[in-house]
């Protein structure tokens, strides 16, 4: 989020706008040199991505949901899609159509958090003086474990079907 966008930067927001910081720095680290992907790198990013999806599915969204009176926020079966095309992105080997299709996912998907009237500025709000309590609980999520990739025939159509629930395309002819 560039300055002066969202004027109403909560805890919430500014906790989880940073993390999108942090993993997007990653993603430009891992991907530093053009003939390769630093796989150390990668893997930090990797298991970063894992827990910020689990730190929105597990702690923000249930707690929107039940600030809202157990009404889910219209954007959340959205982001629901997004986090899982993400996490199936992660399981293959990176290639460049696969770091491609990731930053185009996330590109709209952390407009949809960060932007004014997002998830985030929304949770904020509605969760006022729990604010707090939500953004420790943010802090405290464990990390996730991370399992070796996996190209196989079986995950590679899992992702094809994933992406294409989700709205978007993964062609391997893309780069």
């Amino acid at each position: 989020m560039k300055s002066g966008e969202n004027q109403k930067v909560g805890p919430i927001t500014d906790f989880l706008v940073k993390d999108h910081g942090r993993l997007e720095s990653l993603l430009q680290q891992a991907m530093a040199h053009a003939d390769h992907v630093d796989q150390e790198t990668y893997d930090q990013f990797r298991a970063g991505l894992l827990r910020h999806i689990g730190m929105e599915e597990k702690i923000l969204l249930p707690a929107a949901k039940r600030l809202r009176g157990g009404e889910p926020l219209l954007i959340a079966s959205r982001l629901r899609l997004d986090h899982g095309a993400l996490a199936t992105l992660l399981i293959p080997t990176p290639t460049a159509v696969v770091i491609a299709t990731i930053r185009s996912i996330l590109e709209d998907h952390n407009t949809i958090e960060e932007g004014p009237g997002g998830l985030y500025e929304t949770c904020d709000e509605l969760a006022c003086s729990e604010a707090g309590q939500l953004l420790a609980k943010l802090q405290a999520a464990p990390e996730v474990a991370v399992l070796p990739h996996s190209d196989t025939p079986t995950v590679m159509n899992t992702l094809h079907r994933v992406l294409e629930r989700a709205g978007y395309t993964f062609r391997e002819d893309a780069i």
